[in-house]
């Protein structure tokens, strides 16, 4: 035991699925460099945020450990290191929900940042899943974020000719 354990925390959890999966939205919000209210807001959604009784939201003490946890890897660890760490425990379910969260973050302020892009491109790679596999749940969370649809009756995609389709990857 060396003299400034005691400040280490606790930081021996091992990385589950469950830890990964914040610990992701963590480094998806942080990416730009700033932290939005609307990414705040996703990430309590997903991790099942619920109103504190006073006024505020915040997560439950199963789910506040969880962040906790996911904050304290991220400030430690680069992402590249975590996606080694993390890839190989996710089934493929798991990545592709956790690939859907992390573009339905980036787009939770309006337009995904370069360095969002980035890092979910850094993320399709160390899951082995290519863009066009992934393409259709992107089209549905840029469809299911666009809200200009209903406050801009001359948006393209509300002329009556115009028909939503996912393309499927052949």
């Amino acid at each position: 035991m060396g003299l400034f354990d005691m400040f280490k925390g606790d930081s021996g959890d091992k990385m589950t699925p469950h830890l990964a999966f914040a610990t992701s939205l963590m480094y998806m919000m942080s990416a730009d460099g700033e932290i939005d209210n609307e990414e705040i807001g996703h990430l309590l959604s997903v991790l099942g945020g619920k109103d504190q009784g006073n006024g505020t939201i915040g997560v439950g003490a199963q789910n506040q450990a969880l962040l906790d946890n996911a904050v304290k890897y991220r400030r430690k660890n680069s992402i590249d290191t975590f996606l080694k760490e993390a890839a190989p425990l996710l089934s493929d379910a798991q990545k592709m929900c956790m690939l859907v969260n992390l573009i339905d973050s980036s787009l939770a302020d309006g337009t995904p940042e370069p360095e969002e892009q980035q890092l979910f491109g850094k993320f399709l790679q160390a899951f082995g899943i290519a863009e066009e596999r992934f393409r259709p749940f992107f089209e549905v969370i840029v469809l299911k974020n666009d809200r200009s649809v209903f406050t801009n009756q001359s948006h393209p995609k509300n002329d009556p000719a115009y028909q939503v389709k996912i393309s499927m990857p052949t």
